[in-house]
C-alpha cells in the first residue's frame, strides 16, 4: 500500500494531538540521531518530550508510529517549501535557483534528513511504501522543472536523462546532510551549492 497511514490517538482534541506529536517528533529526531531507532525507548522519547510514558501512548500505539510521523513530517515540510519556490519558468537560471533553494532546505533540516535516511528501513511494511512514494513525488517536482527547460530549448535531454538528473539533484541535496561530517571541514553550504550545481550541469 502507498496510502497515508492513520496513527490512532485516544485524545480527541486535534490541536492537542498535533502539539504533542510535534513534541514527540522533535524529541525522537534528537534521540534517533544520538542512539539510533532500535536503541531508543519510548520512555526516553516521552521523557525528552516532557511528559509521561502514559501520555505518550495516548497519541501513538508503538515506537514505529513515532518514526513514521518523523518521516511524514520531514517530507511534508520539504515538499511544501519546494512548492513555494518560483522555479517553474523553464530557464536554466530558474532551475539552478530551485536547486539552491532545495539544498538550503536540507541544510536547515540536516538532523531530520539524516535520521530519515538512517532509520527509514525500520518503518513497517504498511508505512514504507507511502514514505517512498512521497520521495518520488518530490523527485517529480524536479523532473517537471527540467522538462520545462527542455521544452524551452534550454536543455537537450531525453526522458531517461530528465529522470536521472532529477534523482541526482535530489540525492546530492540530501548528501549534504549525511556527508556533512566530511563537507563541513572544507565547504560552506554556499560552496557546496556552487560546486554541485557546476558538476550537475558541466556535461549538459
Amino acid at each position: 500500500m502507498s496510502q497515508k497511514k492513520i496513527v490512532p490517538a485516544s485524545v480527541r482534541d486535534e490541536k492537542l494531538v498535533e502539539l504533542r506529536r510535534n513534541q514527540m517528533i522533535n524529541a525522537a529526531v534528537s534521540l534517533f540521531k544520538e542512539k539510533g531507532f532500535h536503541r531508543t525507548t519510548t520512555r526516553e522519547i516521552a521523557n525528552k518530550s516532557g511528559f509521561s510514558i502514559g501520555t505518550l501512548y495516548e497519541y501513538i500505539r508503538a515506537k514505529e508510529d513515532v518514526l513514521y510521523l518523523v518521516c511524514d513530517r520531514i517530507y511534508d515540510e520539504v515538499r511544501e517549501r519546494l512548492l513555494g519556490m518560483d522555479a517553474g519558468q523553464g530557464t536554466l537560471e530558474s532551475l539552478k535557483l530551485g536547486i539552491a533553494h532545495y539544498f538550503r532546505i536540507v541544510d536547515e533540516l540536516q538532523d531530520e534528513v539524516l535520521v530519515m535516511y538512517q532509520e527509514a528501513k525500520s518503518l513497517t511494511k504498511e508505512a514504507l511504501p507511502y514514505v517512498l512514494k512521497k520521495e518520488l513525488e518530490m523527485v517529480g517536482m524536479f523532473e517537471t522543472m527540467i522538462r520545462k527547460c527542455v521544452e524551452n530549448g534550454e536543455l537537450n535531454l531525453d526522458e531517461k536523462h530528465v529522470e536521472m538528473l532529477a534523482h541526482n539533484i535530489f540525492v546530492q541535496g540530501e548528501m549534504w546532510a549525511f556527508r556533512r561530517w566530511a563537507f563541513k571541514k572544507k565547504f560552506t553550504i554556499d560552496d557546496y551549492i556552487e560546486l554541485q550545481t557546476n558538476l550537475l550541469f558541466s556535461n549538459l
